[in-house]
């Protein structure tokens, strides 16, 4: 076996069976897709046992609630496959992109391989990297939040590369798909970036995720642990990574996390903080939130 798919399901019931039909086209004959029904209230897994029935290369695993990350640690447990790709129940793969995604990475020899991706809109994601990258770059651009390239879906991987970096808590609803890659590049294995567009995200669903502090002490924390090997290398970005979630703090208006947490935290700025961030970091709130607003509206008027 090649490669396995590996799909977390948690109520897409209205999505699931679009996903595995469109999988079962690619022209690519060795895979298998492992669906990890992860405790849905709704008929998901009915759907997904229906599925089994009518075609071997499919699979399903029934498992009580425990987020995302649980989900796919579980699916590439049981995955036979040489490479794993991940894709979400309400996305698709476009046609070919097995094929594709698997000469990339036979190739180059690369332990992971990036594509592009468009919107269910039809808009096409930037081709930002070709070619081998350098995973210290990628790291940073990645919690600093400044990636315009898929973190988790469009990749394929070497299966041997993903050992425990799937083991982040379930209370890390948002951003859990970061930290797995930034667990994988830390083990600085060969990325390699490829222009074609496999992978269909399907933008706008609506989710329970809500900006919590608690919640980011805790992403804090643990991105803190998995930085700490090489931390004079990634400490600058560190910083900058909590300097961003304190702006989209203020940005929502919860001001007060300023004196409980982030002047507690983050000190003096390094020399290489960007002079915008800088900026916010300094003003008060009330003066740095017009100034968010102004950056955020150039930048979209910029895309």
């Amino acid at each position: 076996m090649e490669i396995s798919i590996v799909i977390p399901v948690y109520n897409k019931a209205e999505y699931i069976g679009h996903c595995l039909e469109g999988l079962l086209q690619q022209d690519f004959s060795s895979f298998e897709i492992i669906c990890v029904c992860d405790g849905s209230t709704d008929n998901s897994a009915d759907i997904c046992d229906q599925w089994v029935a009518k075609e071997e290369r499919i699979h399903v695993i029934h498992k009580d609630n425990g987020g995302v990350t649980a989900a796919r640690r579980r699916g590439v447990e049981e995955a036979s496959g040489r490479y794993i790709i991940f894709v979400d129940a309400d996305d698709e793969l476009l046609p070919n992109a097995l094929q594709t995604l698997y000469n990339a990475i036979e190739q180059n020899q690369a332990d992971e391989v990036v594509g592009t991706f468009r919107l269910h809109t039809g808009e096409i994601s930037p081709v930002v990297y070709t070619g081998s990258a350098n995973p210290d770059a990628l790291i940073r651009t990645i919690i600093t939040g400044k990636n315009h390239f898929p973190i988790l879906w469009a990749c394929i991987f070497r299966k041997e590369i993903l050992e425990n970096t799937l083991d982040t808590p379930r209370e890390i609803i948002e951003g859990e798909d970061k930290m797995m890659q930034v667990k994988v590049l830390m083990k600085q294995p060969k990325v390699y970036f490829i222009n074609d567009c496999v992978y269909q995200y399907t933008a706008g669903l609506p989710n329970n995720r809500h900006h919590t502090l608690e919640r980011e002490k805790l992403y804090d924390d643990i991105l803190r642990e998995v930085l700490a090997p090489r931390w004079s290398t990634f400490q600058s970005a560190f910083i900058l990574h909590q300097i961003k979630e304190y702006e989209r703090f203020i940005a929502e208006g919860n001001d007060e996390v300023r004196t409980s947490y982030y002047q507690q935290v983050i000190g003096s700025l390094p020399t290489d903080i960007p002079l915008y961030d800088r900026t916010v970091w300094l003003l008060p709130p009330f003066l740095a939130r017009p100034l968010i607003s102004l950056y955020r509206w150039t930048i979209r008027c910029k895309q």
